[in-house]
């Protein structure tokens, strides 16, 4: 197993049990185009606590955005089961919000049009999911742009409107698929950076898929390894870096994090070395 530290108490107000996502023996299977069974992940088991921020790390193809869909709801398992609070996730479950790499923004209604959608879908009031809408935007630095259409947007600048539109209705569970894994280097370490700050404020408990383990280990609490496929559950590591983190590219340089960071692609480089080596001797 890997490198375990004592957790830190979230902060107040996040100690809500509705918060926690416990994930146990979770089996996902799928019949492939010629009728045989594949399995995506196998036995996973993982919780996150309330008000925590778990990055699930791991090589292509292990089940990551897999287990993201069981969590969700989209998906329901071939084995095990997934709770979030103390109620069995039968479908989409409510005070959960979604970030994932494509951007899931509508094309067709404005940069406010889309972030006051989630307000008006649980029936606030139109005016003030207007005014709740413009505030966020503010937050994400996109004042004055509330009239522009996605296509208007740079990629960074659509991440901006996508964090808004995930965090307005206060989540108490924000699932994270590779959100930033399209932005270039310095675009990404800047909504790195506004993600801490922004949960930071709202504590939701996170669980965050990304390929990218430096980004794993700047933005969590909590890193789990997945092997290669059928992906299981290697390695949890906890990770000890003191909150509020500060500045993403500065943490990197840190003696702690490169600590961390090595001894976690220890756990990790095996399982990339396999999934390279079996995906190499398929197309061979």
């Amino acid at each position: 197993m890997g490198v375990n530290h004592p957790q830190r108490p979230p902060a107040d107000g996040a100690a809500d049990d509705a918060a926690r996502i416990e994930i146990k023996g979770l089996t996902k299977r799928y019949l492939t185009p010629k009728g045989e069974t594949f399995t995506a992940i196998r036995d996973v088991t993982v919780t996150v606590e309330p008000g925590q921020f778990c990055s699930i790390v791991g090589p292509t193809g292990c089940g990551k955005s897999t287990t993201l869909a069981q969590v969700s709801g989209l998906e329901k398992p071939s084995a095990g089961s997934v709770k979030v609070g103390s109620h069995i996730v039968d479908g989409i479950t409510s005070g959960v919000s979604y970030m994932f790499q494509a951007d899931a923004l509508f094309p067709w209604k404005t940069v406010l049009g889309n972030v006051m959608m989630g307000p008006v879908l649980v029936g606030t009031p139109k005016r003030e999911a207007t005014a709740l809408a413009r505030d966020w935007l503010r937050r994400v630095g996109l004042a004055g742009f509330e009239d522009r259409y996605p296509h208007q947007l740079s990629g960074g600048m659509r991440k901006r409107v996508a964090m808004a539109a995930a965090l307005i209705n206060n989540p108490r569970i924000l699932l994270m698929d590779e959100p930033f894994g399209a932005l270039d280097v310095q675009t990404k370490a800047i909504m790195q950076n506004e993600l801490l700050k922004l949960w930071e404020e709202l504590r939701p408990s996170v669980l965050f898929i990304t390929h990218d383990l430096d980004e794993a280990v700047a933005l969590s609490d909590r890193v789990v390894i997945m092997t290669s496929s059928p992906g299981s559950v290697k390695d949890v590591f906890d990770v000890d870096l003191p909150r509020p983190r500060g500045n993403v590219q500065e943490i990197r340089h840190e003696e702690r994090f490169l600590d961390l960071q090595g001894r976690i692609w220890e756990s990790l480089k095996d399982e990339v070395t396999r999934a390279y080596q079996r995906t190499a001797g398929a197309a061979a």
